[in-house]
């Protein structure tokens, strides 16, 4: 069963609204934004501009004249915040298998041609490039939330052994596809861009592309594994994307 947590629900200007459970970063949490995401996401699909999953919060961007019309005598603040509460209750009477996780496996090539700052974070943690590397992929990650830029996944918790700051000063250009990790967590790059994340490898993988569908390869409530691979490996699969 869900447990039910705590929340707070505010508006968010005149046309937006959140649910907040508040806290630090929490997999139990995030998992049940997760679940109220995938139950939303096909909730008057018309008057819902965007729905905006976090790690401990959920906003509920909408149309104010359609959700207007769809709440009668009520105001459209009050017709979603009751959409938001029923559902929330709701979920905390369903069992976690209702809502299926996907598993996303992620090949990274930790060349020190790709990796900047592999060498330094390792003598800082007094480990071997290599035990950094092993330790990385050791894990599963959770992606907690997509922000900063398109398709940028926050993910968590990262081994305390590999834990580290961002940078004092970020690059002005990180390559996209950059894998790094800030704090107890890590990313990956989607585009060239500025960014401070402690730089250990790169995907050959595009994070986001335009031409699908659904543009992010990544979204929140992923399980993500890291696999190393070889720099031949990695620029035959980034030569040969479709």
């Amino acid at each position: 069963m869900v447990q039910t947590a705590a929340y707070q629900i505010y508006p968010i200007g005149d046309q937006g609204i959140t649910l907040d459970y508040g806290g630090e970063m929490s997999e139990t949490v995030n998992r049940k934004i997760f679940q109220l995401f995938k139950s939303l996401q096909n909730w008057q699909s018309d008057a819902i501009l965007d729905i905006i999953p976090a790690y401990h919060s959920i906003s509920i961007i909408y149309d104010l004249i359609k959700i207007k019309k769809l709440a009668g005598e009520y105001s459209a603040y009050h017709y979603v915040e009751t959409k938001l509460r029923v559902t929330e209750s709701l979920l905390s009477d369903q069992s976690n298998e209702l809502f299926e996780e996907r598993k996303v496996e992620i090949p990274v090539c930790y060349d020190l041609s790709l990796a900047p700052d592999l060498i330094e974070l390792a003598s800082a943690q007094q480990l071997s490039t290599e035990e950094v590397i092993e330790i990385h992929c050791s894990k599963t990650y959770r992606i907690y939330m997509i922000g900063f830029l398109p398709g940028f996944a926050y993910m968590g918790s990262v081994d305390s052994r590999i834990a580290s700051p961002r940078k004092a000063s970020p690059r002005m250009n990180v390559p996209a596809g950059s894998v790094g990790i800030a704090g107890t967590q890590t990313g990956i790059y989607p585009f060239d861009s500025p960014g401070g994340w402690q730089l250990i490898g790169q995907t050959p993988l595009q994070l986001f592309d335009t031409s699908k569908e659904n543009p992010t390869l990544l979204e929140p409530g992923d399980q993500v594994r890291f696999y190393a691979i070889s720099l031949e490996e990695f620029h035959h699969l980034k030569n040969n994307q479709s």
